[in-house]
């Protein structure tokens, strides 16, 4: 027995679960979460030194993009800046590292 790790998206306004993201690859926690500016993807960093990203109009298991172990331990922190063309993921390693 598998316990699904999931990225759970909620809508304030009817304390109700929009959607759920997950993959069966994944086998960690997430450790931090952030939206792009257009609110469109959902970003997320994990224990296991992976930050996806996630299309929140997709079914729950659609991607758009994944950064594969960018970091050489569990990413602590990550945030997008304002203008919505750089991310910042930060980590255990004791590196900040900017995509852009």
């Amino acid at each position: 027995w598998l316990r699904r790790l999931h990225c759970r998206l909620f809508d304030m306004r009817c304390y109700g679960e929009v959607n759920r993201f997950w993959n069966d690859s994944i086998m960690c926690g997430i450790t931090s979460v952030d939206f792009s500016k257009s609110g469109r993807l959902l970003i997320a960093g994990y224990d296991d030194y992976n930050v996806i990203a996630w299309d929140t109009l997709s079914s729950g298991k659609q991607q758009a993009f994944r950064l594969n172990q960018p970091h050489e331990n569990r990413v602590s922190c990550l945030s997008v800046n304002p203008k919505g063309d750089a991310l910042c993921t930060g980590s255990w390693d004791a590196l900040l590292k900017i995509w852009a």
